[in-house]
């Protein structure tokens, strides 16, 4: 298991484990500065974020960092010299699962002791955050159309609908010239029907053009979707083309509208939330500041009964060993392996994407030298407690507690899989600063680092750089930002959400041949 302190960091550098051969600048570090903590005098300029041999480090050795192995240094490396992709080899190494060695059950609050927030409960029992009515495409070629319905319902026309937070389309480029059967198909099935089942819609129109692969009729029958007062479905070519089909669209949304409007906000348990937890534009401080306070806030989401989604499935490679060890039971740590040799085996062979080690440039210049020590902090946003599931993507999420779902790291894929499931809330880590926003699950944005914080106060909801800043622990970021989801949840709106975040970002997974 990783741990992370709860204290408070002070000094130049941050040594993260006793074990640990390089430590962290907090600071920028200049070439001859002495470190007496560390027994060394700085060998090189080292950036914020960057990691610097804390003792002689020997070609071949692993490079430790939170005592979990990150590299191997390709050349003899002195004391005080930074430690980056320059001299760090990336390169397989066996790793012991150890399935469910490490579980410890979750010690739930009494239901009386748990936190509540204020959300939509709906007839089936699910509690939203927000209150959308979505339409949705089956395929590229209706896309204009579902848009064209939702920007009709302007802030003014929806004046006299004040409980309900928008009218939002969500598109896609696929649906047709892909796979008829199959696992393609299903998952773009799957994740429709997990957005049109979505608490934070309070209905939805399907829209399709007739003839594409992605038939209105086989999403129906294949996620057992039925027509009914909240669920209305339209065929382009049988409505009368794009014009009428809009015109049609409008005129059904307005009748939803009045039903819409009548759903009010009540006191519900935390038990009720779940939380999309996604990283982006990673850096150095990643996986001191903002993952690990991420983390802190599932573990006591955990505690009170509500669900934690950790996903890309690229980012936690390397260091997969410290999720099967806490697993509730040894097939949920073989079903993450299964996941991680797909990856591997089948999905991403001879390609030059991150599960095969490149990370991207900004997470280079952030300081993080491979997918390894990425993984490292990716991992962090769990939490500490015990993995209780793993899905596929865009699988309806109903185990408590922390679990994992199957994705890509690409942002907007990622988080659609993690809404389809259903996560009503998204919280997205950030060093470098993504400018990420999600609809109908609000998202907030944690930053790693105060400087970046401060130059983008308008998309980032919290500063995690107060870690390193030394006015707040871990744990203490933690708590506010646990408080934070209950705020959100109840409807005070996110800096995303305040920007307008959310209509572009609806990426169903596209795993299959394009023809």
């Amino acid at each position: 298991m990783i741990n992370t302190t709860d204290k408070k960091m002070i000094g130049p550098i941050i040594r993260l484990h006793p074990n640990d051969n390089v430590v962290v600048a907090r600071i920028d570090v200049a070439i001859g500065t002495q470190v007496p903590s560390e027994h060394f005098t700085s060998k090189s300029q080292v950036s914020a974020g960057y990691k610097i041999a804390a003792k002689k480090i020997s070609k071949g050795e692993p490079i430790l960092k939170y005592n979990v192995t990150v590299g191997f240094a390709n050349v003899d490396i002195e004391a005080g010299t930074m430690v980056h992709s320059h001299n760090t080899q990336f390169k397989e190494f066996d790793r012991d699962y150890a399935h469910a060695s490490e579980f410890k059950p979750i010690q739930m609050l009494p239901e009386s002791e748990r936190a509540s927030f204020q959300g939509y409960v709906r007839h089936n029992g699910k509690v939203g955050t927000r209150n959308f009515i979505g339409i949705l495409s089956t395929v590229n070629c209706s896309a204009t159309v579902v848009n064209k319905i939702a920007e009709w319902f302007t802030p003014e026309r929806l004046k006299d609908y004040p409980n309900v937070d928008g009218v939002v389309a969500f598109s896609h480029g696929i649906g047709c010239g892909m796979e008829m059967t199959g696992e393609p198909m299903q998952l773009l099935r799957r994740t429709m029907a997990g957005y049109v089942r979505h608490p934070n819609l309070a209905a939805a129109l399907v829209i399709g053009l007739g003839c594409e692969r992605n038939q209105l009729k086989g999403l129906m029958e294949q996620e057992d979707l039925q027509e009914g007062s909240t669920l209305h479905t339209f065929i382009m070519q049988e409505t009368g083309g794009t014009r009428k089909t809009i015109e049609a669209g409008v005129a059904a949304v307005k009748a939803l509208l009045p039903d819409a409007n009548k759903a009010r906000r009540q006191t519900v348990s935390a038990s009720h939330l779940t939380v999309g937890l996604q990283c982006g534009g990673s850096d150095g401080f990643s996986s001191i500041t903002a993952n690990p306070a991420l983390g802190a806030a599932i573990d006591i989401l955990a505690r009170h009964g509500g669900t934690g989604i950790l996903s890309e499935t690229p980012e936690i490679y390397g260091v997969e060993h410290t999720l099967t060890r806490r697993a509730a039971n040894k097939e949920i740590g073989e079903k993450l392996i299964e996941r991680i040799r797909w990856w591997k085996d089948e999905y991403s062979v001879g390609r030059d994407v991150q599960i095969n080690g490149q990370v991207s440039p900004g997470n280079q210049v952030g300081g993080l030298a491979n997918i390894f020590e990425k993984s490292l902090g990716s991992s962090m946003k769990g939490g500490t407690g015990p993995l209780m599931a793993v899905y596929h993507y865009a699988e309806p999420v109903t185990e408590k507690g922390f679990v994992f779902m199957d994705t890509p790291g690409f942002d907007p894929v990622s988080a659609t899989g993690q809404i389809a499931g259903g996560a009503n809330l998204i919280a997205f880590t950030t060093g470098r600063g993504s400018m990420f926003g999600s609809k109908p699950a609000p998202c907030i944005k944690l930053a790693t680092n105060t400087p970046m914080y401060s130059r983008l106060t308008e998309d980032m909801d919290i500063n995690c750089g107060e870690i390193l800043d030394g006015i707040v622990s871990v744990q203490e970021m933690g708590q506010r930002i646990f408080e934070l989801f209950l705020k959100t949840a109840s409807g005070e709106l996110s800096k995303s959400e305040l920007l307008g975040l959310g209509d572009y970002e609806f990426v169903p997974w596209q795993i299959g041949v394009m023809s």
